[in-house]
């Protein structure tokens, strides 16, 4: 079986201050979690919360998009296809019991 090819990414430094409480904080949480280094476990965590502020954003203009698409819709309504004309017809024929 041949290996996948990872292509290695660029690495880029992140630093910040933070007060020792927070410090603490976060390696208690860290251990807990059973990361390995207080770096695993901020970099997991920044992941996760970017990813979900993503997906909310995402989700939003998707809801967004598709409210605009049916109120365009009821607003604009397209004309009936064959296959509507022939569906109404069928279900007029239903209710007319013929």
């Amino acid at each position: 079986m041949e290996k996948a090819l990872k292509l290695k990414e660029q690495k880029t430094r992140f630093d910040a201050r933070i007060p020792e409480s927070q410090k603490v904080l976060f390696e208690k949480a860290a251990g807990l979690a059973g990361y390995r280094t207080l770096t695993d476990f901020l970099i997991s965590s920044a992941q996760e919360k970017a990813n979900a502020i993503l997906e909310q954003h995402n989700a939003i203009l998707t809801s967004l998009k598709d409210k605009e698409v049916f109120f365009d819709n009821i607003i604009n309504p397209p004309k009936p296809n064959e296959d509507l004309k022939k569906a109404f017809k069928n279900y007029q024929q239903v209710l007319n019991g013929k």
